[in-house]
């Protein structure tokens, strides 16, 4: 059953928020999720296999994702599942990053953290 973001009375958990992130440029399968949100943080992060397996599960009953068809490589291997994103499962982790971003911008105006330089 599909559960709207409207729904939700609490932020998403930062395990969650990095599976559905590390699907938003395009499906991956469960170890790739893994390395891709590993390799994004810079090692700062590191999920479990059972966690990230735990997370696809409840996210898929909640509609914000969905088995997918691999992207393509002939030598892949057929055991793999793939997931991509839905539309809602878009809509949950793009809120989720505003949200972010909002606390961010509070916690500059306090001073607690440094303007944003140009990279």
């Amino acid at each position: 059953m599909a559960t709207s973001r409207d729904e939700q009375t609490a932020p998403i958990s930062s395990q969650v928020f990095h599976i559905l992130l590390s699907l938003a440029d395009r499906p991956r399968h469960g170890y790739g999720i893994l390395i891709e949100v590993q390799d994004r943080t810079g090692g700062r992060v590191t999920l479990g296999t059972g966690t990230v397996y735990s997370v696809i599960k409840r996210v898929r009953s909640q509609g914000w994702i969905e088995e997918s068809s691999p992207p393509g490589a002939a030598d892949d291997d057929p055991r793999r599942r793939y997931y991509r994103l839905t539309g809602e499962g878009r809509r949950v982790v793009q809120a989720e990053a505003e949200r972010l971003h909002a606390l961010v911008l509070q916690a500059r105006a306090k001073s607690v953290l440094p303007e944003a330089t140009a990279r």
